[in-house]
């Protein structure tokens, strides 16, 4: 088994990147999410932008948050282990995504294990995760 997988802890957020539901990147992710609990003893907590609220989008700063924005940000930051999916929008993931990543304290997310996915309507949109997905997840501070 693996090194990463056997230190896992309970706290899996699943994030999908999407402003509404139903949708493919939240099937992706809540796919994703249900085969981990099934192999492991985990608390899986599924979480999409639309979970934010519109006081994502409003903010400039973290002070400036709704609580339920706030509530997704601090909730992906505690997180053991993330699973995280995005539709893809003009051949990248949507700016209130990376808003959201931008408001994460990036000292919460070193060590973090993730899980990345993304879905699009073409073969040059698997692109996006090693090209856009892996670069903001993999980002540890200096």
């Amino acid at each position: 088994m693996n090194f990463h997988v056997e230190r896992l802890r309970q706290n899996i957020v699943v994030l999908s990147g999407n402003t509404h539901r139903p949708s493919k990147s939240r099937t992706l992710a809540h796919h994703l999410g249900e085969a981990l609990r099934e192999r492991l003893s985990v608390t899986v907590n599924f979480l999409d932008l639309v979970d934010a609220g519109r006081g994502l989008g409003a903010a400039f700063t973290r002070k400036e948050l709704t609580p339920e924005a706030l509530n997704v940000v601090t909730a992906v930051e505690q997180a053991d282990a993330l699973i995280v999916t995005t539709p893809v929008y003009n051949g990248s993931y949507a700016g209130l995504f990376k808003h959201l990543f931008d408001l994460i304290d990036p000292p919460a997310l070193v060590d973090r294990p993730v899980l990345i996915g993304a879905t699009g309507g073409g073969q040059r949109h698997a692109l996006v995760v090693e090209h856009q997905l892996r670069p903001l997840l993999a980002f540890t501070p200096p």
